[in-house]
């Protein structure tokens, strides 16, 4: 396996902890004539993947971030983790809201230095060039995607051309203080990336690994995010692109494989993953650590357990705490992080592409696209292709992995409250101020022009 490599030249021109998101003058002044190859624009890039793998963000929190305030999981505050998220309780100083504000911000950082460095002074070959800047282009799409889904008001707002969405950043190099996009402005920045992305990468310089973004992350990272958009057929018509030219690459994960695929690396199923080795990992604060190891606080619930069938591979993965009660997840079985963590699965485009379907009244061939996942899961296939199932089979196939919380949230429902002993947010309605995680205090008091969330 290949691990992204933190490089020195990336720490000592990006680090930064500014709250108007971009580095000081100083850190521009370091970087004048500092980019001046092809090499130079990959050691810089590659900042960005390492921020990306923190525990602030896909290392751990992000993740967590989708469960423990949905219907699949709760916190047992074991070592005192997740309370105020699991409760949908925080303030505007809470640590999860600022940490991960923070890191996605320092991701975003690094892309704006790859995207904005002078070609005209880079040396090597073009179309590596272009396929880097590809693949900023995409991460900043994606970082900007992720602060939007916590931070943005489109579950207090119908009307997109007004909510609130996020800062969408660009520039670098000098110190700015950005006010919030519309929601609806978010989505087209977001997409003008990918687009600009797409026509960047090459699939010939596509790395062999999934440990990097390719032409087909891109393709499935805009259907994603089409999808949360409601965008049906930019969703369909991206999550096809990957399926019609996917060649023996990619696939579904067969049954006996489907455990493995999270504790191997490359698999068939793994479009884009966090490279994680037992030299550079999270330790303690890893995804499996607060699964199932000595931290454990994020434990899932009988409701989501007992919609498995027997015979179903991914019941395996759950292993019984207190019975017909809670279990534990054990799709990442290492608790020190050594172990990938992936975060685009070819199973997603499946579904995302059945979805869109669905939605634009093509049931039949939504059905055909939803029952090519529980064939690979020895479990029954479903007789009528509604959202109800093709919801309930996203559930099941990424229990864990983050998106249950956005599942139903883009779809407008109320938080699902299936064990109010253990759930400790309560009755939680779709449109609720706690949808959102607050601007952190500290942005806000950097920042002249940002605007705090409701209720907040």
């Amino acid at each position: 396996m290949k691990k992204v490599i933190y490089t020195l030249f990336s720490t000592a021109l990006l680090a930064t902890g500014c709250a108007d998101l971009d580095p000081t003058l100083e850190q521009d002044r370091s970087l004048e004539g500092g980019i001046n190859s092809v090499e130079d624009i990959r050691s810089v890039l590659n900042s960005a993947y390492n921020y990306m793998s923190t525990r602030e963000y896909y290392g751990r929190d992000v993740i967590i971030f989708g469960e423990v305030r949905s219907d699949n999981a709760y916190s047992d505050a074991n070592s005192n983790r997740f309370i105020t998220v699991a409760k949908m309780d925080m303030t505007k100083t809470d640590a999860y809201a600022s940490d991960t504000w923070t890191q996605i911000n320092k991701t975003i950082v690094s892309t704006n230095v790859v995207i904005n460095a002078d070609r005209a002074k880079i040396t090597g070959d073009v179309t590596t060039l272009n396929h880097y800047l590809g693949e900023a282009y995409a991460i900043r799409a994606l970082a900007h995607f992720d602060l939007l889904k916590l931070y943005g008001q489109q579950y207090q707002e119908s009307d997109r051309t007004k909510a609130l969405g996020v800062p969408y950043t660009k520039v670098f190099g000098k110190a700015i203080y950005p006010a919030r996009e519309t929601v609806q402005h978010t989505y087209e920045l977001i997409m003008e990336d990918l687009n600009a992305a797409i026509s960047n990468l090459s699939a010939s310089k596509d790395d062999a690994s999934a440990h990097y973004i390719t032409t087909f992350a891109a393709y499935a990272l805009k259907a994603r995010i089409a999808l949360f958009f409601e965008d049906w057929a930019t969703a369909r018509d991206a999550a096809k692109y990957v399926i019609d030219h996917k060649g023996s690459r990619l696939d579904i994960a067969d049954a006996n494989d489907f455990a493995k695929t999270f504790t191997t690396d490359n698999t068939k199923n793994q479009i884009f993953s966090i490279a994680n080795n037992d030299s550079d990992n999270t330790g303690v604060n890893s995804l499996g650590n607060i699964y199932f190891g000595s931290y454990g606080d994020v434990v899932m619930l009988n409701d989501l357990y007992s919609k498995y069938e027997t015979g179903d591979v991914r019941k395996a993965l759950f292993s019984e705490v207190k019975a017909g009660k809670t279990y534990r997840m054990r799709k990442q079985t290492d608790i020190i992080g050594a172990q990938d963590i992936p975060l685009i699965r070819y199973e997603e485009v499946v579904l995302t592409y059945a979805e869109a379907l669905f939605r634009l009244g093509d049931t039949a061939n939504a059905l055909a696209q939803l029952n090519l996942i529980p064939a690979k899961r020895r479990a029954t296939a479903y007789t009528s292709a509604t959202l109800e199932n093709i919801l309930l089979e996203r559930r099941k196939e990424f229990a864990g992995e983050g998106f249950r919380f956005y599942d139903i949230a883009r779809n407008k429902q109320d938080m699902p409250l299936v064990d109010d002993a253990l759930q400790t947010y309560g009755t939680v309605t779709y449109g609720s101020y706690k949808y959102s995680f607050p601007i952190p205090d500290a942005e806000m008091g950097a920042n002249g022009n940002m605007v705090q969330n409701k209720g907040y």
